[in-house]
C-alpha cells in the first residue's frame, strides 16, 4: 500500500474520539479510500469487519433496517464474517455506505453502544436518494479525501527528500538551485500526466510504460461516466464532465452551459452541478462577486468552472476520443513544451491542489479601466482576513496585466499576489513568483 497523508489523521480521530463519534472518509472512486481504511483496521486494532456493501448480501444490509437488539446484530456479523469483536479493540468498516443508508442511519446507536469504533467509507454521499428517509447522524466526523497529492506521488517513487527541500525553500523565500528545480518540475510535470489515483502510479511503477498508464485512467473514466448516470440518467452530467477541458481551453470567464446543453442555463443545473461536486469527481471555482476575505458570502453560483479532480485523469479525458494520448501531451509536457494553449492543465493542478489543501475554489472577473478587455484573476484563497489572488502561466510570465489592475482596484483587500508559474521562486516588488510545486503551502 501506498504511503498517505490521511493516515495521520484516522490516527488523530481514533485517540481523539476514543469511540465516541464515527468516522466518514468521502471521496471520489478508486483514490484508495477502502485500501488506507482497511490497512489502519489491521494495525490499530485487534480485529475488525469490513463490510463491502457494493458486494454484501441482501441478508447483511437488512441487519440494519432493526437495530433495536444489537447483541443480535453483532452476533450474526461476527458468524458471517467469521471474526470476533473485542470491546473497545475492535473497529468495523462500513465500505460504499451510501449504498446501504439504514447502515449510516444505525451509526447513532452503534457509537452511543461504545462497544466497537466505526469507519464508514463513500461517495455521492449527500445525494438525495441516499439521504431519502434517512436521519443522518451527528455523531458522524466527516473527512475528505484525495487523489494522491505530489508528496505522496514522491514517496511512491521513493523520493523522501524532495518535498522538504520544496518547504523548507518556500519558507525560506528562496528557490532550489537549478539543477535542483529543474529536477523537481520535471517530476511535477510527471505527476501531471500520471496522476494521483493509486491504480495509475501503480502501473506507471511497475511498467514505466505510458500508454498502460493511459489505459488505467480510461478505465477509472468510465467508472465516473457509469456514476454519473446513476446521479443523471439523462446523461448530462456526463456531459458536463466530457466537456471540462474543452470549456477550460476557452478561457471563458465561466463554464458556458448552453454550449455543451442547449437550450440550457447555468441556473437549470445548479442542483446537478452540486450532484457532481458531491461525487468528488470534480472541482467547482464559483464567481466571487465581491472579492475579499468573506468569499463564501459573495459566490455566484450560476457562474463557475469545473476542474477534474485528478489531472492525471485531467489528461487522458482531454484526448480521450484517440487512441492514446501520448502521441500529443504526454511528450510535450515531459519535454517542458507545452504549448500556450494547453495551460489550462496547469490551473486543472492548481484547483486540485488549492482543494486539497482545505480552500474552497474561487475565481474573480472584473471589467479592465485601462481596455476594453475583461479581465479575470484564475483563483482566489482568503488569508488572515484578507485575499491572496493567484495567476496561472505555462509559458511567458513577463506580463500579468490581471494581476497588475486587480492589485490596483482592491490593494486594500490583499496580503499578497502570486504568478503561478514553471520557473525559480522569485519576489519583484510586491509579486510572488511561485513554482507550481510550491502552491501546496500557500
Amino acid at each position: 500500500m501506498f504511503k498517505r497523508k490521511i493516515y495521520d489523521k484516522l490516527l488523530e480521530w481514533k485517540a481523539e474520539s476514543d469511540g465516541h463519534t464515527a468516522l466518514l472518509v468521502e471521496g471520489a472512486r478508486r483514490i484508495g479510500k477502502s485500501t488506507v481504511v482497511e490497512e489502519f483496521a489491521k494495525n490499530e486494532y485487534e480485529s475488525y469487519i469490513l463490510i463491502d456493501f457494493s458486494i454484501a448480501p441482501k441478508g447483511i444490509k437488512q441487519l440494519f433496517e432493526d437495530v433495536s437488539d444489537l447483541n443480535y446484530l453483532f452476533l450474526q456479523l461476527q458468524l458471517q464474517y467469521k471474526v470476533d469483536l473485542l470491546d473497545r479493540k475492535s473497529v468495523i468498516i462500513f465500505d460504499e455506505v451510501q449504498l446501504c443508508p439504514m447502515a449510516r442511519q444505525a451509526i447513532k446507536h452503534l457509537v452511543k453502544d461504545h462497544r466497537y469504533d466505526y469507519i464508514e467509507t463513500g461517495s455521492l454521499i449527500s445525494i438525495r436518494k441516499n439521504v431519502k428517509d434517512i436521519l443522518i447522524p451527528s455523531e458522524e466526523r466527516k473527512i475528505s479525501m484525495y487523489p494522491m497529492d505530489y508528496e505522496e506521488f514522491l514517496w511512491a517513487a521513493g523520493d523522501q527528500s524532495s518535498f522538504a527541500l520544496i518547504k523548507q525553500c518556500y519558507e525560506k523565500g528562496i528557490s532550489p538551485d537549478q539543477q535542483a528545480n529543474r529536477k523537481l518540475l520535471r517530476s511535477f510535470r510527471l505527476y501531471m500526466l500520471v496522476g494521483g489515483m493509486p491504480q495509475a502510479v501503480n502501473e506507471y511503477l511497475v511498467t514505466n510504460n505510458f500508454r498502460k498508464v493511459d489505459l488505467v485512467k480510461r478505465d477509472i473514466l468510465k467508472l465516473y461516466k457509469d456514476g454519473f448516470m446513476k446521479i443523471d440518467p439523462t446523461g448530462r452530467a456526463s456531459l458536463l464532465f466530457d466537456s471540462i477541458p474543452t470549456q477550460l481551453s476557452k478561457n471563458a470567464a465561466r463554464y458556458q452551459v448552453s454550449s455543451v446543453l442547449p437550450n440550457s442555463r447555468a441556473e437549470d443545473i445548479l442542483r446537478l452541478v452540486a450532484e457532481m461536486a458531491d461525487s468528488k469527481t470534480v472541482l467547482v471555482s464559483y464567481h466571487a462577486t465581491d472579492p475579499n476575505a468573506g468569499l463564501s458570502a459573495n459566490k455566484d453560483l450560476s457562474q463557475f468552472k469545473l476542474f477534474v479532480c485528478d489531472t492525471g485523469l485531467f489528461t487522458t479525458l482531454m484526448f480521450k476520443d484517440r487512441d492514446f494520448t501520448e502521441n500529443v501531451i504526454y511528450e510535450k509536457i515531459l519535454s517542458d513544451k507545452l504549448a500556450a494553449n494547453l495551460g489550462y492543465l496547469f490551473e486543472n493542478v492548481v484547483a486540485q491542489m488549492l482543494a486539497a489543501a482545505g480552500n474552497d475554489l474561487f475565481y474573480h472577473t472584473f471589467d479592465s479601466e485601462k481596455s476594453q478587455h475583461r479581465r479575470e484573476v484564475d483563483f482566489l484563497i482568503a488569508r488572515r482576513n484578507k485575499i491572496c489572488p493567484l495567476e496561472v502561466k505555462s509559458s511567458g510570465y513577463k506580463t500579468h496585466t490581471s494581476l497588475d489592475e486587480f492589485y490596483a482596484k482592491f490593494s486594500n483587500r490583499i496580503l499578497e499576489r502570486y504568478l503561478v508559474y514553471t520557473k525559480d521562486y522569485m519576489r519583484e516588488g510586491q509579486m510572488t513568483y511561485l513554482p507550481v510545486y510550491m502552491v501546496p503551502f500557500l
